[in-house]
């Protein structure tokens, strides 16, 4: 099931051993099991799971921790998901695929990449209407905002580029070529960089957001879907590969890999930098990694088909 499952989801195409000074909780998203599983970090256990339904993939956790926005790729719409009482609050359509999926800083805009029109939508969150509608490149994947909240950033796979966005407008501004077929995209704290993970050119492409131009390019494992970003480094999660791949930012030369779960999928790093978790979409788990010593430090099981693409950790009060 899960490899038939690979082959309808690859065309749309971070856990354990972790304190509370960074993240308690992680939201997974499980494409096969129409739900999410929720992480409780200082126990290493699954303490909830909730049923969304429409093949969930896509996941942007609010900065707050509040909020937790899933994409469901089957059923298009969005759910909106209160993360203490794990209650669904609404669920908002969207008119396309929905996959990628990011909040604005302030927790007032969600941004929402529909896969086959294709189009990026800004959903008011308050009044859960689509307020703007944007034309961007073809098979748009992941999306990330900047910290300021300024510019959107739009993965169009197909296209072998990403599309920059201005916020306020939502009028495209850029586009600029990377490496093929990128699927992830991730911006650094400084808002100065973006990163793509490019699925079939195996490598990552580094764009500056201000001059939207490309800048370099570092190596990853066989078919990158995600990039993090820890404690000076960048982190790939392969998918054929069964590996994640670490490259040091400023030389963009690789500094190890790690083999974890088979098909990993999501990726983030903690607030603080110290780890990287990978959710394993075949093997049904997430490992914690050590991102200085490149050493798995925990493993868990999570229910069927898990992606969590996008961020996912949350800290609870």
């Amino acid at each position: 099931m899960r490899r038939a499952a690979l082959v309808a989801f690859a065309v749309l195409g971070v856990f354990l051993r972790h304190g509370p000074a960074t993240a308690d909780e992680a939201f997974i998203t499980e494409q096969n099991g129409d739900g999410l599983s929720v992480l409780d970090l200082s126990t290493h256990k699954v303490a909830a799971h909730i049923s969304v339904g429409g093949k969930p993939a896509g996941i942007a956790m609010s900065r707050d921790g509040k909020t937790a926005f899933v994409t469901s790729t089957e059923g298009k719409f969005v759910s909106v998901i209160d993360a203490a009482s794990r209650a669904i609050r609404a669920k908002i359509d969207v008119p396309d695929t929905p996959l990628g999926i990011a909040v604005d800083p302030t927790g007032a805009f969600i941004y929402v990449a529909g896969f086959y029109l294709p189009r990026i939508y800004k959903i008011d969150v308050a009044t859960r209407a689509i307020v703007a509608t944007a034309s961007v490149g073809k098979s748009p994947s992941g999306v990330a905002v900047s910290p300021d909240g300024a510019l959107i950033v739009v993965a169009d796979r197909d296209d072998d580029a990403i599309s920059i966005i201005d916020a306020k407008s939502f009028n495209a501004i850029a586009t600029v070529k990377v490496g093929a077929h990128p699927f992830g995209v991730t911006i650094d704290a400084a808002g100065a960089r973006v990163y793509t993970a490019n699925v079939e050119s195996n490598d990552v492409s580094i764009v500056d957001l201000q001059a939207r131009k490309l800048i370099g390019t570092a190596p990853a494992g066989k078919r990158p879907y995600v990039v993090a970003l820890a404690g000076g480094r960048g982190f790939t999660s392969d998918q054929y590969g069964g590996t994640v791949s670490a490259f040091d930012l400023e030389t963009l030369k690789s500094v190890g890999r790690v083999s974890v779960g088979e098909y990993p999928d999501g990726l983030q790093a903690s607030s603080d930098g110290r780890t990287v978790y990978v959710v394993n979409w075949f093997s049904n788990d997430v490992f914690a990694i050590d991102a200085q010593t490149l050493k798995v430090t925990a493993e868990m099981q999570v229910g069927d088909g898990p992606r969590g693409f996008g961020t996912f950790l949350r800290k609870t009060p």
